[in-house]
């Protein structure tokens, strides 16, 4: 029988997932390179279909290009409030990234040439943008067990970050990642004590067997 982890080790690591946060505040100091090394590699080390390994990660190091960065995640900031209409000020109003302060500014993205890669893909292209997920969360959780926090910002333009980063056709950008210290990590997720939304109820996301029906009350 495969050795389990004892009770602390299995506390520390469902903790990790219980207490991980979607960050937005940081305090602009530099992380630990071994520290981000340690995250990178945890990164690495997530499954993926077909043991492709879709996972391209790009540290952005140069203060202007961070800036360049953030411009253009506040032009698409923008433009997601006019699309949610009625919701238009209340989501202008959220603090969405922490990108001008985070110790650390990474760009997880999906390589070029996937269409190499059908094991596991034929049917279901998008796995390789699952594989990355995978990664990212892999990161976020040994992020939150190094006391570090992290968030995830999807508000941006494909190709213009594509442009900014001089990726090759074919590769894609999927996060960009906040990372860094932090002077408290939320006690729920922001957008939840915003009172954006609401964690719905886990009996509401199983099923059993079958897809509930609406004729059957669901």
């Amino acid at each position: 029988m495969a050795m389990q982890f004892d009770e602390s080790e299995r506390a520390a690591v469902y903790r990790a997932i219980y207490e991980r946060r979607d960050m937005r505040h940081f305090v602009r100091e530099p992380v630990d390179a071994d520290v981000l090394q340690r995250l990178i590699d945890a990164a690495h080390h997530a499954p993926s279909v077909g043991f492709m390994q879709p996972w391209r990660i790009l540290r952005v190091t140069e203060e202007s290009l961070r800036a360049s960065l953030h411009a253009a995640v506040e032009r698409e900031r923008v433009k997601t409030a006019e699309a949610l209409g009625e919701r238009q000020d209340e989501f202008m109003k959220l603090k969405v990234e922490g990108m001008r302060d985070c110790g650390e500014l990474l760009v997880m993205a999906l390589m070029d040439g996937r269409e190499k890669h059908v094991f596991g893909r034929r049917t279901l292209p998008e796995m390789d943008l699952a594989s990355v997920a995978c990664a990212i969360q892999n990161m976020w959780l040994a992020a939150r067990a190094e006391g570090l926090g992290m968030g995830w910002v999807s508000l941006f333009d494909l190709d213009e970050v594509r442009g900014l980063l001089k990726m090759p056709p074919g590769a894609k950008p999927v996060a960009i990642l906040c990372l860094g210290h932090v002077e408290q990590f939320y006690q729920k997720p922001m957008l939840e004590m915003e009172r954006w939304a609401q964690r719905m109820p886990v009996a509401e996301c199983v099923f059993e067997n079958y897809w509930p029906c609406a004729e059957n009350g669901a």
